[in-house]
């Protein structure tokens, strides 16, 4: 299988060594990079293609203007040839055997339609701090939204089954592989692999951290409620689904449940009964 690893990057040249060493490390070999970077203002395309110069196997185009990362992600996956594909952010590295392991999921289980891992965060010299714990195997079913953020990275999914979606949605600028993961998880169930395969950056210029992070919380609302409608639900309990999105905590408020003990727990015997 031929892995598509999928760089959207914008002003992140600074970091990008070290994603780029964790790249060439890998102990799987039959992969290609493809980095889009979204109209930069720093020396990020001169430093990525001093460091990739000669190696066919990185595909580097870029923006004319800024697009936004759901444009830039969007346009990754249209680049890609590989049969498996995931997102790295420039700012980020993998662990040596990630490719070598998501491999090894769909090799085991032709059935899935994606594969993830733990994560590490890590500080800005991407040194480890801890391991992010929410992380586990998840029971997939049309009631799934990844509201307790069980599914992160490493997320690596089969590209033929994303083409049978409508694609990421270009127009968002948070929450993008939140709609990504909603949408792959509509054709199949996935695999969790029980190791830290990714190490994320905590750093003051990443688009995930503080300044931004109500942003993030409207973004997946959204996600959230298009994911409803479009998979036909039209109640939640007793609960109805607004027609339109009016704010997150009227979306937050029907998955609210999702959290409890409770559900967790039965949530939790499912993946055990019923396994990938």
């Amino acid at each position: 299988m031929k892995f598509s690893i999928l760089i959207a990057n914008y002003n992140n040249g600074k970091y990008f060594r070290e994603c780029y060493d964790s790249l060439i490390d890998q102990t799987y070999q039959n992969w290609e990079v493809i980095i889009v970077d979204d109209g930069s203002t720093d020396d990020s395309l001169v430093v990525i293609h001093a460091l990739t110069q000669g190696d066919s196997r990185f595909k580097i185009y870029s923006n004319e203007v800024n697009k936004g990362c759901g444009y830039t992600k969007k346009s990754c996956v249209e680049y890609a040839s590989g049969d498996i594909c995931g997102f790295v952010d420039p700012d980020d590295a993998l662990h040596r055997q990630a490719l070598e392991l998501s491999i090894k999921a769909f090799e085991d289980n032709s059935k899935i339609v994606a594969a993830y891992s733990k994560f590490m965060m890590c500080d800005e010299l991407l040194n480890p701090l801890y391991i992010f714990r929410n992380t586990k195997q998840i029971y997939n079913n049309r009631y799934f939204f990844n509201c307790l953020t069980e599914v992160t990275h490493f997320f690596t999914f089969k590209r033929e089954v994303y083409l049978k979606t409508s694609g990421i949605n270009p127009h968002l600028v948070n929450a993008v592989d939140q709609d990504l993961y909603l949408k792959i998880f509509e054709f199949g169930n996935a695999v969790f692999i029980d190791k830290v395969l990714y190490l994320y950056r905590i750093h003051a210029n990443g688009i995930s951290q503080k300044d931004s992070k109500q942003s993030a919380k409207d973004s997946f609302s959204k996600v959230i409620l298009e994911t409803m409608h479009r998979r036909g639900i039209k109640k939640i309990f007793t609960k109805r689904i607004p027609d339109q999105y009016t704010n997150s905590d009227e979306v937050y408020a029907l998955v609210k449940h999702q959290g409890s003990v409770f559900y967790r727990t039965g949530i939790k015997l499912l993946s055990i009964i019923w396994p990938v």
